[in-house]
């Protein structure tokens, strides 16, 4: 118990000091720290991620920092991607029975590796992204890319922020604050339903969550606190790395 709130502590200090999301810092504690099974890990990351946006989420809508269009068309993709995501791991499990968690380790695994890489580029990204209007064409482009993620996110509770943060970036840009309020708010509705979906399978625990949350309430006020009187860049890159290790030994364990 007191393991799991200090984790959630740790966890949450670190997302607000850094703005990395809870998925990529939290499953690999879970898997590797506190031996849960991945299935298990997914489901109850899930739920983790789910609750600790709601609060941000609504601040981010009653100051008027979301594009409600552009949530819709990312949920077009990402909802009905979840559902395939987890009916997927679901048809994994009945065939394989326990296999599903080695299928579920590389999948995180390859995911560890890649969103760190993009996340050592973000800056780059940015500065070479102009503002570009809101067209049919791009919006089609953001449920396909919230098909994709949303697939991710149902098997590896992975991407709900980051990946679509990164790929939102390429297709045009808001200004900071919007981009951030609507990749939060599009991440509770889609964290939600994967949360629902694990849920009916037995894949989240309780008794996990909970503890967690208590530890990383506190520590999301803390970091946040925090991220003004230390080197956050440096943070993030030591972060990025560690992650990226952790990617490499789900792949080879």
């Amino acid at each position: 118990m007191v393991a799991k709130i200090v984790i959630g502590l740790v966890v949450g200090t670190l997302i607000g000091m850094t703005g990395l999301g809870g998925g990529v810092l939290l499953l690999p504690i879970l898997i590797f720290g506190l031996k849960v099974p991945p299935i298990v890990a997914v489901g109850s990351d899930a739920a983790f991620n789910f609750v600790t946006k709601i609060g941000s989420s609504i601040v981010h809508l009653r100051k008027g920092t979301v594009r409600r269009k552009v949530v819709l068309a990312l949920a077009a993709g990402s909802l009905p991607g979840s559902i395939i995501g987890v009916s997927f791991l679901a048809h994994l499990r009945t065939l394989y029975g326990g296999e599903v968690n080695s299928f579920i380790k590389s999948a995180v695994g390859l995911l560890l590796i890649f969103i760190p890489s993009l996340l050592m580029f973000q800056g780059r990204i940015e500065d070479h992204v102009s503002n570009r209007p809101p067209t049919m064409k791009s919006f089609v482009g953001m449920s396909f890319v919230g098909l994709l993620a949303g697939a991710l996110v149902g098997m590896t509770s992975v991407g709900s922020g980051s990946i679509i943060m990164m790929l939102l970036l390429l297709l045009y840009s808001f200004p900071p604050k919007v981009m951030v309020g609507t990749d939060i708010v599009h991440a509770v509705a889609l964290t939600g339903l994967t949360t629902l979906l694990h849920w009916r399978l037995g894949n989240v625990d309780p008794g996990l969550v909970g503890p967690l949350l208590i530890g990383s309430i506190p520590g999301g006020l803390l970091g946040s606190h925090l991220s003004t009187r230390v080197p956050v860049p440096w943070l993030r890159r030591i972060l990025c790395v560690i992650l990226l290790a952790s990617g490499v030994r789900m792949l080879w364990a």
